[in-house]
């Protein structure tokens, strides 16, 4: 019974399963959020017969009009968002494979990876959605006429006027693609880092460290970009349209995605893949580095023994 409870007390607590998760994903949008920038303001831009701007045009137009800052306008709202989203979605996932482990003893199988990945971004998306709408409205705002532009100061204060000006529920608009979205991103990013951890280490023989963690991620944001990007490029223009004679320019994450296709190409649900996989893979190699790193950490110099991932 004493070894039972010896081994409950060497685990990582809760709490700072979702700190760690967090503070990974916030370190990881900070680094990367020039190129989220350019990623977002490709993905509204529609075809419309004009030559689409080129990503490092994009960049040096942010620069030109706003100065460095204007790489990281949004910023604030890219915070909130990872704050909430992936704090939630990291948290729940460690939390519910740690359990998984402790039930049935083992690793989860593909399916119970698949599931609790898909659960764990549903949640994280859903209560994240807010500061979402605000980050892409505060992206892509200098797109706009100067008439048009909402000229938003601070995630805060687009927060505070999309609800008195469009009302709460405006908040979670495109909440259902944003929960898609969510899904296909946790499956192929969280899920498929579990099982390219599994075949680095089975298939190359390679064991726990910097290196398994990098190829895991690697794999892991390469499929993820893929998978993902049509979903993100819906929930973008969701989340960015306008009223268009009293009616919302899209009906739905189908419609949107039937509309790009028709008018603009069935390729167009990958516009702007390069800075989208320049940003994906970048990304999920920090959050996952760092998150291991802190597990790491806790275990070496608070636990004092070795750590091995459960995820």
């Amino acid at each position: 019974m004493s070894e039972q409870k010896q081994d409950a007390e060497k685990k990582i607590p809760t709490p700072l399963k979702y700190a760690f998760g967090g503070t990974a994903a916030v370190t990881a949008a900070c680094v990367m959020h020039p190129l989220d920038l350019v990623k977002t303001r490709m993905q509204v831009a529609s075809g419309g017969g004009a030559k689409s701007a080129s990503p490092i045009e994009l960049l040096k137009a942010a620069v030109k009009n706003d100065g460095i800052a204007g790489l990281y306008k949004g910023l604030s709202a890219s915070v909130l968002r990872q704050s909430v989203y992936s704090t939630t979605r990291i948290g729940v996932y460690t939390s519910l494979t740690e359990y998984y482990h402790e039930l049935y003893k083992t690793a989860p199988t593909v399916n119970a990876t698949v599931l609790m990945a898909a659960f764990a971004g549903a949640v994280g998306a859903y209560v994240g959605t807010p500061a979402d709408v605000g980050l892409v409205r505060m992206l892509t705002d200098a797109r706009l006429p100067p008439a048009d532009r909402r000229n938003y100061t601070s995630v805060f204060n687009a927060l505070s006027r999309i609800t008195k000006e469009e009302g709460v529920l405006a908040l979670w608009r495109g909440a259902v693609p944003t929960v898609g979205r969510a899904i296909v991103v946790s499956i192929a990013q969280l899920a498929s880092y579990t099982q390219f951890r599994h075949l680095a280490k089975s298939q190359l023989g390679m064991g726990d460290g910097f290196n398994l963690h990098l190829v895991a991620s690697i794999g892991s944001g390469l499929l993820t970009a893929t998978a993902s990007l049509p979903v993100d490029i819906a929930k973008t223009r969701i989340q960015n349209m306008k009223m268009i004679e009293g009616k919302p320019e899209y009906r739905g994450i189908l419609d949107v995605l039937v509309k790009i296709s028709r008018k603009e190409g069935f390729l167009a649900l990958w516009r702007g893949y390069t800075p989208y996989v320049l940003r994906v893979v970048p990304t999920t190699i920090l959050i996952f580095i760092i998150l291991e790193q802190l597990n790491t950490a806790y275990f070496k110099y608070v636990l004092g023994e070795e750590y091995k991932s459960k995820i």
